[in-house]
């Protein structure tokens, strides 16, 4: 059998056609494909405005940028993440601070967050940035009445749930990245996520000032609208207003991930049912921890088993060619945030998670016979 990865891109002939397109056309970026991939990505999140970037960490470092987060000031976020979430802090010198997740969602515990910022005089901590870990949508109507009571605004890492949702005290339900709740979201489209551009990224956001800001930084601090601009001495006149960066997505990407997002309900909808048949396949086992029941709002970018023995199985599933991996190595016991004073013992719940996490294979392509023989060899080992 051939390897079986925790996860695959998927490349269909309409994928291949929609770049030929555009290679054999007169833009290879900047060109027309940008604005229609926003457009079409805002409409399938329901928001007002998207703009598309090079990658997932480009539109963390915008956000903290367009959010004016400067030296010293705190930025709150989740340890299970992967390190770019926090890094965009540090990218403008502000102080990562961490707040333990729940053990059942492995999500960022609020209490714990209502926990640092009550400690602390109004005005210190400055953002929140909650993860939709997984796949799995963070209540952000909490979050916010918290943002808003402390004087913070909230960024969205949605980069594992497009299509994900969770549904409010009203009982509306609100996609992943809507920005009813967050200031700003973002998403990635890594080959692994559920729209796979090969390296790219998305903001969205329903604020028409954030939206307009994002658009200049991402092209070098340009200002993009020419009423804007302090002088006009022609048509062939640009104007850099800001320190900006070349964060631009391509044509290219952009044609792949407009031929990727027509797929996407489909592949959503494949990914529960894989997530159904490893609940019902390890349903009542002792080595299994953790995933006990399928969450309908959410996306399964990953499917997470918590076991004992994580290295044996691991090792073993290699031998039978199957690709596991761990998600994530917390992020405050990564050298350079040790630095800072962080160190085992600080996020019990997070560390806990992390001895015994294991992502196995999930994607829209893993066939039922795949599906199979993973959970034959994961139960083979316990055996």
């Amino acid at each position: 059998m051939n390897p079986i990865p925790y996860g695959r891109h998927h490349i269909t002939e309409e994928d291949i056609q929609a770049v030929v397109e555009v290679l054999k056309s007169n833009n290879l970026t900047q060109g027309p494909k940008i604005a229609e991939f926003e457009a079409a990505f805002a409409d399938y999140i329901g928001c007002k405005y998207a703009v598309a970037v090079s990658h997932g960490t480009a539109a963390l470092h915008l956000c903290a940028i367009a959010l004016n987060v400067e030296p010293g000031q705190k930025v709150i976020t989740t340890p299970v993440t992967f390190a770019a979430t926090a890094n965009c802090v540090r990218y403008c010198g502000g102080e990562v601070v961490f707040a333990d997740i729940g053990p059942n969602t492995y999500l960022l515990d609020i209490n714990k967050v209502r926990e640092l910022l009550e400690a602390s005089p109004k005005g210190i901590y400055k953002g929140i940035i909650p993860v939709d870990f997984a796949g799995r949508a963070v209540d952000l109507e909490t979050f916010r009445k918290l943002a808003d009571e402390y004087g913070c605004w909230i960024i969205e890492d949605a980069c594992h749930a497009p299509g994900g949702y969770f549904t409010d005290s009203k009982g509306t339900r609100h996609n992943c990245g809507n920005g009813d709740f967050a200031d700003l979201a973002i998403f990635s489209f890594h080959p692994v996520k559920h729209i796979a551009c090969g390296e790219g990224g998305m903001i969205t956001t329903n604020n028409e000032q954030l939206y307009h800001k994002l658009r200049n930084l991402r092209t070098h601090g340009i200002q993009q609208i020419p009423e804007l601009r302090q002088f006009n001495h022609g048509i062939w006149y640009y104007e850099m207003q800001e320190l900006g960066y070349n964060y631009r997505l391509t044509d290219i990407q952009a044609a792949l991930g407009i031929s990727q997002l027509k797929r996407a309900h489909e592949g959503l909808k494949k990914r529960k049912h894989i997530a159904r048949v490893y609940q019902k396949a390890f349903e009542g086992k002792q080595f299994i921890k953790g995933q006990s029941a399928v969450v309908e709002e959410h996306a399964y970018h990953l499917y997470v088993i918590e076991v004992e023995d994580r290295k044996g199985l691991i090792g073993y599933l290699r031998e039978q060619n199957i690709w596991s991996q761990v998600h994530y190595i917390p992020v405050h016991l990564m050298p350079y945030y040790r630095q800072f004073g962080w160190k085992e013992g600080d996020m019990p719940n997070a560390e806990k998670y992390y001895k015994h996490c294991l992502s196995i294979p999930v994607f829209p392509t893993l066939t039922m016979e795949e599906q199979a023989f993973v959970i034959k060899t994961i139960n083979e080992f316990y055996a």
